[in-house]
């Protein structure tokens, strides 16, 4: 029975590596999973550039907006000033 027994355990060991890639297609496939995850890196990059694009133009037009705010504050302030003249 143990003989029996061992060589069923053998049996089964060399189906499971027999089951599994070969170097081929482990090669293939480590490629394939390579191409992958430089291609999503190069979308990251991209969503990247965007976002520092679109951050620098909202930057931007509240830069404007304040500048043009100032101005519009020291004007009334000035007119405040000469109708209390």
């Amino acid at each position: 029975m143990k003989k029996l027994l061992a060589m069923f355990m053998v049996a089964s060991i060399f189906s499971l590596v027999a089951c599994g890639p070969s170097e081929e297609e482990a090669a293939a496939q480590a490629a394939e999973a390579e191409a992958m995850v430089e291609e999503m890196f190069e979308g990251l990059e991209e969503e990247m550039e965007e976002a520092v694009e679109e951050v620098a133009e909202e930057e931007a037009m509240e830069e404007e907006a304040t500048e043009g705010g100032e101005e519009a504050e020291d004007e009334a302030e000035g007119e405040e000033e000469e109708a209390a003249e």
